[in-house]
């Protein structure tokens, strides 16, 4: 299952808490869990400086538990809003129109 995580700040954190050796040891970790294909894809906002991942995981379930290993994460400074995906619907009503018109 495709799930999109959405960081969300943590009220009361400091950007001065975001300190060069936590971010290059969360990097290490997403790093980590990119190359296990749990992370599929990583952005940044381009409007504020928060991170969006696509996962691929069994569940939000699952998904919460590998982002939670994150260093960010454990350490309360970041959390994220979860929002699992399923395929898009829409295009069967084309094809729905599509075989009503053929048998027509």
């Amino acid at each position: 299952m495709k799930i999109l995580a959405i960081e969300k700040g943590v009220p009361g954190v400091a950007d001065q808490e975001f300190t060069p050796p936590r971010l290059r040891l969360e990097a290490m970790k997403a790093w980590d869990l990119y190359q296990q294909g749990t992370i599929r894809e990583l952005y940044f906002r381009q409007d504020r400086a928060e991170a969006v991942f696509v996962l691929e995981c069994a569940d939000t379930k699952e998904a919460s538990e590998a982002l939670g290993s994150l260093p960010l994460v454990k350490e309360g400074l970041i959390s994220f809003e979860l929002i699992p995906l399923i395929p898009y619907p829409g295009f069967g009503r084309l094809f729905n129109e599509q075989e009503i018109r053929e048998k027509s």
